[in-house]
């Protein structure tokens, strides 16, 4: 998986881009990064960007990662003091699962976070809209 991060300090903003073929473990990995760069930045909103993955994520991937996000979260913002961040993930099928589940598994362990098809309406919910 190939990731890239973009820093919008003025809207606080964390813009990040994969690709690739989907991995669990490198996708864990690459969250971690993602939450030091929100904490470093003082950043609140995460956009992340998965339409160039590739990959079939089994049932129990996606319950695994959206718990270690999940879990993730709650340990940074309980650590480092720093603001509850809110989490757009916009990815398409099989990646995006119709059913949401990964995104269910997190919301119930207190994330903020929404999987969308399109990238407007991930924006739009971050309150991004008309701001680019």
């Amino acid at each position: 998986m190939e990731v890239s991060l973009r820093v919008d300090a003025e809207r606080h903003l964390l813009t990040v881009s994969y690709s690739g073929d989907f991995s669990l473990a490198e996708a864990q990995s690459t969250f971690l990064n993602l939450l030091d760069t929100l904490v470093e930045h003082h950043l609140t909103r995460v956009l992340v960007d998965g339409r160039q993955l590739v990959g079939h994520p089994e049932m129990l991937e996606r319950f695994y990662y959206g718990a270690f996000a999940a879990e993730a979260v709650n340990r940074t913002v309980s650590c480092t003091k720093c603001a509850v961040p809110t989490f757009a993930y916009v990815l398409e099928e099989p990646l995006l699962d119709p059913n949401r589940f990964g995104e269910t598994v997190a919301v119930n362990r207190g994330m903020r976070i929404k999987a969308f098809d399109q990238l407007q309406k991930a924006q739009w919910w971050l309150g991004l809209a008309g701001t680019e």
